[in-house]
């Protein structure tokens, strides 16, 4: 990866280093080198000095014996059973190609230890109190959902706390932001507390991009993780070890509650899931710790866990914007205006139910109260003293498109701007699209109309050229016979010649 980490993901180590985790441990959960997490450090230590190699004696080599005769071919021995050729077969290959003499039985011992292969040693990953929970997903039972009035499996999420194995388990319908994040907020204050670090799979409510290396959280789970005091440790892709937990909890509630059963709502779901969490999945003696998971919850996880917030999180959407050339971006049908010197910038839009936030490369630029569809709202900063030239360029592109239309049109285009300044150009922008399937002619007479009116406004002006378009007499049906056209069975002589 690169010399320097993005924001995020700097900020994400160091909260793992107030964590007090190792740098290899972080290197080994974010897959950003070791070196580069200690340069982000704040309380690193100075190396100490290295040993020159010279004053250190070396071990003295230890006899192994002689070396097997085929030694010399051990690249194309281990080719060859790379391969999946027998032990026969790469000693018959070895007498013709390369004139071996040596016997069958030297050639199986070696093909024999090149096939031996080490054990892999299961690390076992030690949970502390408090410190760790993980997050999965998994089709759940076949569940009635009325609103459709059909069969289907709904979702199932559990967090599992990861060094007592005590859950949470919530169906839903939708792997959307707001449940995925409910479903947070619903096991944190289940469970009377926030774990340290949440580890979560790739799904596209908590991670906008996933990646090996550098995976990219979505900005409004991010926020989440901020207002409640923890840090996402997205899993890398295809390994699922480091999902244990989650992994072989979602299976035992697959078997030991789910298997066989159908219900009738998710709501039928969602309280058996409740019953069985309290009369069994927490009651069991773990095979682990041997302790009853959830007498070992309360004895040794709450208490380190993190306290709950007093206040539930704010959800919000966010998008991109362009200002338009009228400084003005469209936030859920309502306009909100920037500084003009962002004219054609993108800018990006935080807004919830009551209020709208605008920023520009990190910077906020507009503060807004929720307004309602179709309304303009702006700020005194906002208005420059004059239009800027990008501004000025776009009015006369406009106005040069209405006198194509016709001299109405751009007289109508002209007392739009004077009436309406800059909230103007996307009415005009309105009048020149209705050209697209009216004639000309038709929506200069209509422009005409409402100048006389004083009608400034996209659906009156519609209104009118389409009831002139209903006035306007039908073309006169197509003519089957006439003196220039000549009969069909005329073309059928000639096809025959």
């Amino acid at each position: 990866m690169g010399n320097y980490l993005k924001m995020a993901e700097k900020q994400r180590i160091l909260a793992l280093l107030e964590l007090g985790w190792s740098y290899r441990r972080i290197q080994r959960e974010t897959g950003v080198d070791r070196e580069t997490v200690a340069r982000y450090d704040p309380g690193r230590e100075p190396k100490p000095a290295k040993v020159s190699a010279g004053s250190v004696s070396k071990p003295a080599k230890v006899s192994t014996g002689p070396a097997s005769a085929c030694e010399p071919y051990r690249s194309i021995i281990e080719a060859a059973v790379a391969k999946g050729l027998t032990a026969q077969r790469i000693w018959q290959d070895l007498n013709e190609d390369y004139h071996f003499s040596h016997q069958y039985a030297s050639v199986k011992r070696f093909v024999r230890t090149v096939k031996r292969r080490r054990p892999e040693v299961a690390a076992v990953m030690e949970h502390p109190p408090g410190e760790e929970a993980q997050v999965d997903f998994f089709q759940g039972p076949v569940t009635l959902d009325p609103t459709i009035g059909r069969w289907r499996r709904p979702w199932v999420f559990r967090m599992t706390l990861s060094c007592c194995s005590h859950s949470y388990e919530e169906p839903m319908w939708r792997q959307d932001k707001v449940s995925y994040i409910r479903a947070h907020e619903n096991a944190f204050l289940d469970f009377g507390g926030v774990p340290r670090v949440v580890r979560l799979d790739n799904l596209k409510a908590g991670v906008a991009r996933a990646c090996l290396y550098d995976p990219d959280i979505s900005e409004l789970y991010a926020a989440f993780a901020k207002h409640w005091g923890f840090v996402p440790l997205p899993s890398r892709p295809r390994h699922p070890q480091e999902q244990g937990v989650a992994e072989r909890g979602g299976g035992y509630v697959k078997d030991n509650a789910l298997k066989g059963r159908r219900f009738d709502s998710l709501e039928e779901l969602d309280t058996f899931l409740k019953h069985w969490n309290r009369t069994i999945a927490r009651v069991r003696i773990h095979g682990t710790t041997r302790k009853q998971v959830y007498t070992h919850f309360l004895e040794v996880e709450k208490p380190a866990l993190k306290p709950v917030p007093e206040e539930r999180f704010s959800l919000f959407e966010v998008g991109t914007r362009t200002v338009h050339p009228d400084g003005y971006v469209e936030v859920a049908r309502a306009f909100y205006s920037v500084p003009d010197r962002l004219l054609g910038e993108e800018v990006r839009v935080y807004w919830d139910e009551r209020l709208v936030r605008i920023y520009h490369q990190g910077q906020c630029v507009g503060v807004y109260t929720r307004a309602p569809a179709g309304t303009f709202n702006s700020l005194d900063e906002h208005r420059p003293a004059h239009k800027p030239a990008r501004q000025q360029a776009y009015q006369a592109n406009l106005l040069t498109k209405a006198e194509h239309i016709g001299p109405r049109a751009l007289s109508w285009a002209q007392g739009a701007i004077e009436e309406r300044d800059v909230r103007a150009y996307r009415l005009l922008q309105g009048m020149i699209s209705l050209t697209r399937k009216h004639p000309r002619e038709r929506v200069n007479w209509a422009c005409g109309i409402a100048l006389e009116r004083r009608l400034f406004r996209y659906k009156p002006l519609r209104r009118l050229v389409e009831q002139a378009a209903a006035r306007s007499p039908a073309p006169p049906p197509l003519r089957q016979s006439h003196d220039i056209i000549r009969d069909l069975s005329e073309y059928v002589e000639e096809v025959k010649v």
